[in-house]
């Protein structure tokens, strides 16, 4: 059998490392790249380049941005002590094209997943309890903080929401902060990526103290 060229093989090798994409499906992109005209592809690569060189991840909540400080969080307006817990910065996009949250983020950059080895040290749970430390009733417009964990509605993502609710318990502050989750709307194993904006407002609005 007649081997594929190295830079090809290299290439499907590439996206079999990108998240959702099998390897039937990075031999198509593979194959896709080759027939494109160049012009395409020096047009995709320099946009990887600028992604990589441009894109800077927000200091406060550690979603994208193209400053130091993401747009969400300089703004004034936003209710500072309200903080909605994410798993990925996509999420926040998903969030805010609801229209109808106010608050601020935390993204975490990812979930607890023994499986996968990854621990509550390899997600930014500690930044989240430290942010909550460093909160105090004069730097907000209310005596309280509260704390959304909209992780997803999967067993990682329930699991790490436990996980986090159970640090901030062992807060000096803690009888100031409420903590909730994110209500029905999502069902059990769905992505807050891939909800439609009538269901990702239905869990926010019907959040839960736990």
């Amino acid at each position: 059998m007649a081997q594929l060229p190295r830079a090809v093989r290299d290439l499907i090798n590439v996206f079999e490392r990108l998240p959702g994409i099998g390897p039937k499906s990075a031999a198509r992109l593979a194959f896709y790249l080759v027939d494109a005209p160049k012009s395409f592809v020096e047009e995709l690569s320099g946009i990887l380049l600028r992604l990589k060189r441009e894109v800077k991840i927000c200091r406060q909540c550690f979603s994208v941005s193209d400053a130091e400080i993401c747009e969400v969080c300089r703004d004034e307006k936003r209710q500072k002590n309200l903080i909605c817990v994410v798993e990925r910065a996509i999420e926040v996009i998903a969030i805010e094209n609801v229209g109808g949250f106010n608050g601020v983020y935390h993204v975490l950059g990812g979930v607890i997943n023994p499986l996968e080895h990854i621990g509550p040290e390899d997600i930014r749970i500690n930044e989240l309890v430290e942010r909550i430390k460093g909160w105090t009733p004069n730097s907000g417009v209310s005596d309280n903080l509260e704390i959304i964990l909209a992780t997803n509605p999967t067993m990682e993502g329930e699991a790490t929401a436990l996980y986090i609710k159970n640090e901030i318990l062992k807060l000096k502050n803690r009888g100031m902060i409420k903590i909730s989750r994110i209500g029905s709307g999502l069902p059990m194993g769905a992505d807050i990526e891939y909800a439609d904006q009538a269901t990702l407002n239905r869990a926010l609005e019907g959040r839960r103290e736990i």
